[in-house]
């Protein structure tokens, strides 16, 4: 598979809580140079990393992030917050409490409410399959087709594991044809990113693929 093909679907990934405006800076400048579908970044840099590319790059935030257990109000507030200050894309972490307490219903009208505060921008919905079952999964999948989200996303890169290829097929067989997938946690080849991609994956969470495509073009791209 063609590389900047590969860059093309990487949201390009900086969400360390040590993080700082100079390193957020250098992924901005990377996802420029490199074509990369969006970065994804701390809902704090969003406004000083909108402001510093313009329009020539979507910024992405997370909401209720790393762990879901905010409550929908707070979740809404950041949504709204994040676009004010310039967000093009969205990805919240689910209640993952409420799915294992099967308060389904909860997840869903979370999900729609965060969805409609995106104001028609893209929301992707992290699931942290590390943490379901098989059932949950497939369950979450029909919600989230429900709920009218446009992303499934494994996992926030913050439990106890990242994304799977079972996980990524799993997902590709039980979402409706409105959803996409994006595929994050522990993608650290470009063997990975086309694995991933070729499963249905249409997005790619990871800090590394740019990285090594730096390394192997240091001399210009």
């Amino acid at each position: 598979m063609d590389v900047k093909n590969i860059l093309a679907h990487c949201d390009h990934t900086l969400l360390k809580q040590e993080s700082t405006w100079a390193q957020i800076k250098e992924v901005c400048d990377d996802g420029l140079k490199y074509g990369c579908a969006s970065v994804c970044i701390p809902a704090s840099f969003v406004k000083q990393a909108a402001d510093y590319v313009g329009n020539e790059l979507k910024i992405c935030t997370v909401i209720g992030f790393p762990n879901g257990y905010s409550t929908t109000a707070v979740k809404v507030f950041e949504t709204e917050d994040a676009i004010r200050n310039g967000a093009d894309e969205i990805d919240m972490v689910i209640n993952i409490g409420w799915v294992k307490d099967q308060r389904w219903d909860e997840v869903l009208a979370e999900i729609k409410a965060i969805k409609a505060s995106c104001q028609g921008r893209i929301l992707k919905v992290i699931v942290e399959t590390c943490l379901l079952t098989e059932a949950e999964k497939i369950k979450l999948c029909e919600l989230v087709t429900e709920s009218g989200a446009d992303y499934i996303k494994t996992s926030t890169g913050f439990s106890t594991g990242g994304a799977t290829r079972e996980d990524v097929a799993l997902f590709k067989a039980h979402i409706g044809p409105g959803v996409k997938i994006k595929a994050a946690g522990g993608i650290s080849s470009l063997q990975d990113a086309e694995d991933f991609m070729a499963l249905g994956a249409d997005r790619l969470g990871t800090s590394r693929i740019v990285k090594l495509v730096k390394g192997e073009h240091a001399e210009g791209y």
